[in-house]
C-alpha cells in the first residue's frame, strides 16, 4: 500500500496543471520528423548444413599385435605346463589384458592329476580357466564361446602350441570390445589342455571342467564354441575341424565366413583340442588350426615358427563369423 501510494504521488507531482482548476494538461506531442527512416530490410540467414554423421571405423584384426603377445608368452615366459608357476604368470598376463579391454574377468581353478605329459613326468596341481565377459553379460542368454588353451607341454615354449591361439583370442577380444557382435562373446583361456596320459580322461582338463560345471540353462544358451589351437604356422589354408561326432553347422558357418573374406580353408576331423569337450556333450563346436610343423611339442616351438599372415587369416575368419551373429 505505501509503495503504491508513493508511486501515485510521484505521478501527480510530475503532471502539469491549468491554473487553479487542477485539471491536468497533456504536453504537446513531439513534432513529426522531417523525414522518417526507411524500414530495415530483413537480412537473410543461411541455414547451416548439418555435418554428416561420421562412419565408424571398422574393427580390423592386427596380426602384429597378436605376434607381440606370442613373443611375450613363448619368449618372455616360455614353457607353461598347466600347474606350473610360469602357467600362472601367463594367466595373470591374460587377466590383465582382458581387464584393460574393459571385460569382467574371472578365474576358475580346478585340480589336475599327476601324469606324463609328452614324455615328461608332471605333478598333480591346480590349473585355472581365465574367463572374460563384457559388462552386463548374462550366460543364460544366447552367446558364443571363443577360446584357446594357455598351457604347454613341459619342454616347449609353445609359440605355435598354443600362444598363437591365445594371441588371436586376445586380438578378437579387442575387436569385440570396440565393435560388439550381435550375440555376446565369452572369451576363455583354458588351462591344462595338454595330455597327462592316454585317453580323453587325461586330456583337455580345463574345457572338461568348464562343460562339467556348466548349468543346464547356460548350456542351452550356448550357440557355439570355437577353439583356436595352432593357428600360426605358414600354410595356404586354415583347417576348420570338428570331432566328427556332432553337428557340422558351426564348422559350415565358419567356412562360409571364410569365403566372405577370401581365406582358403580345408575341413577336417580332429579331436585334439578343447572343442572336443563341448562336442562330446552335444554342444556345437569347431576348431581352427592344426597344420603340422617341425617344432611341435619341442624346444623348437619358438616365435620364429609363426607367420603373421596365417594369424591374420585365422583371426579374420572368426571375426567375419562373429560379425554375422
Amino acid at each position: 500500500m505505501a509503495v503504491a501510494a508513493a508511486a501515485a504521488l510521484t505521478a501527480s507531482a510530475c503532471g502539469g496543471s491549468d491554473g487553479e482548476s487542477g485539471t491536468q494538461t497533456s504536453a504537446p506531442a513531439d513534432p513529426p520528423s522531417a523525414s522518417s527512416p526507411a524500414p530495415e530490410t530483413p537480412t537473410a540467414t543461411a541455414t547451416p548444413t548439418p555435418s554428416p554423421t561420421p562412419t565408424p571405423t571398422p574393427a580390423v584384426f592386427d596380426p602384429a599385435a597378436a605376434l607381440a603377445d606370442i613373443e611375450h608368452l613363448a619368449g618372455s615366459i616360455g614353457p607353461r605346463e598347466g600347474t606350473s608357476p610360469a602357467f600362472h604368470q601367463a594367466a595373470s598376463f591374460v587377466v590383465d589384458r582382458f581387464t584393460a579391454l574393459g571385460y569382467q574377468v574371472s578365474t576358475d581353478p580346478f585340480e589336475v592329476p599327476a601324469g606324463n605329459s609328452w614324455g615328461v613326468p608332471v605333478d598333480a596341481g591346480t590349473s585355472t580357466n581365465v574367463i572374460a565377459d563384457s559388462p552386463g553379460f548374462d550366460p543364460a542368454q544366447p552367446h558364443v564361446v571363443v577360446g584357446a588353451h594357455l598351457d604347454t607341454v613341459p619342454q616347449a615354449p609353445g609359440a605355435e602350441d598354443n600362444a598363437s591361439g591365445v594371441a588371436v583370442v586376445l586380438e578378437l577380444a579387442r575387436l569385440a570390445a570396440a565393435q560388439p557382435p550381435g550375440v555376446p562373446v565369452r572369451f576363455i583361456a583354458f588351462g591344462a589342455e595338454e595330455p597327462r596320459g592316454e585317453g580323453d580322461d587325461l586330456h583337455h582338463f580345463g574345457s572338461q571342467h568348464y562343460v562339467r560345471e556348466l548349468p543346464a540353462a547356460q548350456a542351452a544358451a550356448l550357440a557355439g564354441m570355437v577353439s583356436l589351437d595352432r593357428v600360426g604356422v605358414p600354410a595356404d589354408h586354415v583347417p576348420v575341424c570338428t570331432g566328427g561326432r556332432g553337428t557340422t553347422a558351426l564348422r559350415d558357418a565358419l567356412v562360409a565366413a571364410a569365403g566372405t573374406v577370401d581365406v582358403p580353408v580345408q575341413t577336417c576331423e580332429n579331436r585334439a583340442s578343447d572343442h572336443w569337450s563341448f562336442e562330446k556333450v552335444d554342444l556345437p563346436s569347431a576348431r581352427l588350426g592344426s597344420i603340422p610343423y617341425d617344432g611341435y611339442h619341442s624346444p623348437g616351438d619358438v616365435p620364429a615358427v609363426v607367420d603373421p599372415a596365417q594369424l591374420d587369416r585365422a583371426g579374420r575368419i572368426v571375426w567375419a563369423w562373429l560379425s554375422t551373429l
